[in-house]
């Protein structure tokens, strides 16, 4: 550099060292990254383990989320959640106070490391949808022995994630976008991902679109990894498929992933925090290094990211000085002898060639309430959720006297889903927990999101209740003259 040369400028980013082998691995992936002359500018804050041991009960300390939001990027180590106290994962905090909706889970075989699927060019990213469905934690006690999670999936939710997806197929030149998802059961909430899916497919016409159960999925996943490029599912779904996709090209342990958001960006090491080998010098930093290059591209500083990444590709493939869960037969070497060894390699350049990388563009959503309204709202029934040890036929025949002078009538009664009156034959086992559907009579006619109907609502509730305990009333509505419900098995 010349006396007057201009240093080049350095983003700021966020490091959360972690707990267990955490510290290890972001110290080795800093020292490469430096070696590498990466424009970073790190900035350090504790997350995990130490937080609630001093009472911070998400496990994320205020100053860390100012941090982080501030510098709107992240480069996160393992953290955990002590069993015994502590509250919620202070990965999942995160990941909600900062709306990170899309976790992008990179899956691409590696040179030097053998697995089962070995050559069969398995090259593809899972994308998550982060923040919605059953990890929205909403959870009661509907009984002593019945307990209710439910799932929400919004058509916003639903539209950013697959546009990620395109988003993602765009910026690294893939082929088709394949959305997973368990619409054949749950044909509301997932049927809504597929929905969503066949409409944002026609915006993108250069891209195979496909769409897949996610079951077979995950067969298919196991007989034809190669097949898939990318797919985008819910958040419970993509919890459990990247894990399986991570493990055909060599486990957890190698795994990187970015969660994006609208205003921040977090990039993280997949695997546990490892206590059991924690300051050892036993970790291996592919993992988080692999997230630091997502990183590096992520601010498009594409040059650097491929130099690093060459770099361990070549470290992979010569075998030399790899860490003892890479090394052939478990004879390894420590992780500061792998980081030196990837150090020495940069500036070379491996037979795996790198991807071809473009920013990625994610579309930003407007700060507002989203709502929908339909041309028509019609409010046709409820259905009641209540507790009794009465059977199905007793307990039919004592809410059918409780409705006979409302404006309701009822039509059926289920049992975990399943109807169990009027009597059908099968042979359900009972719990505590009955849903009563009443219909109305007269169908009521609402204009926009109103409160009609209200009164009719709460003269059969009031009534129901002077007999029976009820947990919850789920309105049974109509827009744009389509049951927005769905029916009980069994049900006529």
């Amino acid at each position: 550099m010349t006396a007057d040369a201009t240093p080049a400028p350095k983003t700021k980013v966020t490091a959360l060292p972690g707990d267990g082998i955490g510290p290890e691995v972001m110290d080795a992936t800093i020292k490469i990254l430096a070696a590498a002359e990466a424009p970073i500018e790190w900035e350090f804050a504790e997350a995990g383990a130490k937080a609630f041991e001093r009472g911070v009960v998400t496990g994320v300390p205020r100053e860390t989320l100012d941090s982080i939001g501030a510098n709107k990027l992240a480069l996160k180590s393992p953290l955990e959640t002590p069993i015994g106290y502590g509250g919620k994962s202070a990965n999942v905090t995160m990941r909600k106070y900062f709306e990170l909706y899309a976790n992008i889970r990179p899956v691409r075989e590696l040179p030097g490391i053998q697995t089962p699927f070995s050559g069969r060019g398995i090259d593809m990213v899972i994308v998550r949808e982060n923040v919605e469905d059953v990890y929205a934690g909403i959870e009661h006690m509907q009984t002593t022995t019945v307990a209710q999670c439910l799932k929400l999936m919004t058509a916003p939710g639903c539209e950013r994630i697959i546009r990620a997806a395109y988003g993602v197929a765009l910026a690294e030149e893939r082929q088709s976008v394949t959305v997973a998802h368990k619409a054949n059961i749950m044909k509301l909430t997932e049927g809504m991902m597929k929905r969503m899916g066949e409409k944002v497919a026609r915006e993108f016409p250069g891209i195979k679109a496909g769409q897949v159960i996610i079951d077979n999925c995950a067969h298919q996943l196991v007989i034809r990894p190669e097949a898939y490029d990318v797919i985008v599912t819910s958040n419970m779904n993509g919890d459990i498929i990247s894990d399986l996709a991570a493990g055909l090209v060599g486990g957890l342990g190698i795994a990187p992933s970015s969660n994006l958001g609208d205003q921040v960006a977090m990039f993280e090491a997949v695997h546990g925090s490892a206590p059991d080998i924690a300051g050892k010098d036993m970790a291996n930093p592919t993992a988080l290094l692999s997230a630091s290059i997502m990183l590096l591209r992520h601010i498009g500083a594409f040059d650097v990211a491929e130099k690093v990444e060459q770099a361990l590709f070549v470290t992979l493939a010569e075998g030399r000085n790899l860490t003892g869960d890479l090394a052939p037969r478990g004879h390894g070497v420590g992780t500061k002898a792998f980081t030196d060894q990837v150090i020495s390699n940069l500036g070379r350049n491996s037979a795996m060639k790198s991807r071809t990388y473009k920013k990625l563009e994610l579309t930003a959503w407007p700060k507002l309430t989203a709502h929908m309204e339909p041309s028509t709202r019609e409010l046709v029934g409820i259905d009641v959720f209540l507790e009794t040890d009465l059977d199905a036929e007793t307990l039919g025949k004592t809410l059918e006297e409780i409705s006979a002078y409302s404006p309701f009538t009822l039509t059926g009664i289920s049992n975990r889903g399943v109807t169990v009156y009027p009597p059908t034959g099968g042979q359900t086992f009972l719990v505590d927990h009955f849903a009563a559907r009443f219909m109305l009579k007269h169908p009521i006619s609402l204009a926009g999101n109103t409160a009609e109907g209200q009164p009719e609502i709460s003269y059969l509730v009031q009534r129901i209740g002077a007999k029976f305990s009820w947990m919850h009333i789920e309105k049974l509505q109509r827009f744009d003259g389509k049951d927005a419900f769905e029916r009980p098995q069994g049900e006529g």
